[in-house]
């Protein structure tokens, strides 16, 4: 299957329908929760963290609903670990969608979500320890994508998490008849396949990832094979090596 580059998704369009964008939210939510994204960014995680001990940071780009993020960050305090989130999104209409769909989230202890461009951060270089994007690269042109990432590698301090469709006929068919079965929202049912074809594959993603300068250490796939995630690290800036200045030549 050839990639789907010329055709926009509802949700990069105008979001004008508030009831329509929070059933998509709600959507999404158990989607990630039943279908094993958030299960994919833990296990990615894992493998960026370690046996770290101590707080972390994690930036969430492009949150939607912040469902992974809040999944996360409970899932780590059942073993032990403080899990601060800062959860970002473009869209304003988004981020308000999100804390009218839970409004838990404006008052959830380690938890900021606010409204930030994820291709210009405002954070410094290697101010977060985790920077994590989940079903946002296939919303972008290659060329975007390389910004992006480039950008969650500069904030990142131990690595990064890029969650996303596998681009497939078998996953696009699964997308299709969830959207008309299962969702309740016009977006949903519009959108899934719609990201099934503009999704990269993982190697194409881990190319996209080796451009913007970082190195896969795990790719994790889901248990159907609809989706990935692929941890990576910032690879080290070498230096050029300078030749010491020969002596001055002699008339």
């Amino acid at each position: 299957m050839d990639r789907l580059a010329d055709c926009k998704e509802l949700l990069d369009g105008p979001l004008d329908d508030p009831v329509a964008l929070a059933a998509n939210l709600r959507d999404l939510t158990w989607i990630n929760r039943w279908l094993g994204g958030v299960r994919l960014s833990q296990r990615a995680l894992d493998a960026l963290v370690g046996s770290r001990t101590g707080p972390l940071t994690l930036l969430d780009i492009g949150t939607g609903a912040a469902d992974i993020p809040a999944a996360l960050q409970a899932l780590e305090a059942q073993h032990g670990r403080d899990l601060r989130v800062i959860a970002i999104d473009s869209r304003p209409e988004v981020v308000a969608t999100a804390l009218a769909v839970c409004p838990e989230l404006a008052s959830r202890a380690g938890f900021t979500i606010l409204v930030e461009d994820g291709r210009s951060l405002s954070k410094a270089d290697g101010s977060q320890d985790i920077v994590h994007a989940s079903l946002v690269l296939h919303h972008l042109a290659p060329d975007e994508a390389i910004v992006l990432l480039r950008e969650m590698g500069r904030v990142a301090g131990i690595g990064i998490i890029v969650n996303d469709l596998a681009r497939g006929w078998l996953a696009w068919l699964g997308a299709w008849l969830l959207g008309h079965t299962l969702t309740r929202s016009r977006l949903t049912r519009h959108d899934a396949p719609l990201s099934v074809r503009r999704a990269y594959s993982p190697p194409e993603m881990r190319a996209l990832l080796a451009t913007a300068g970082l190195r896969p250490i795990a790719t994790i796939h889901g248990f159907l094979g609809h989706r990935y995630a692929i941890a990576a690290v910032p690879e080290p800036v070498t230096q050029p090596v300078t030749e010491p200045a020969g002596e001055a030549a002699t008339p």
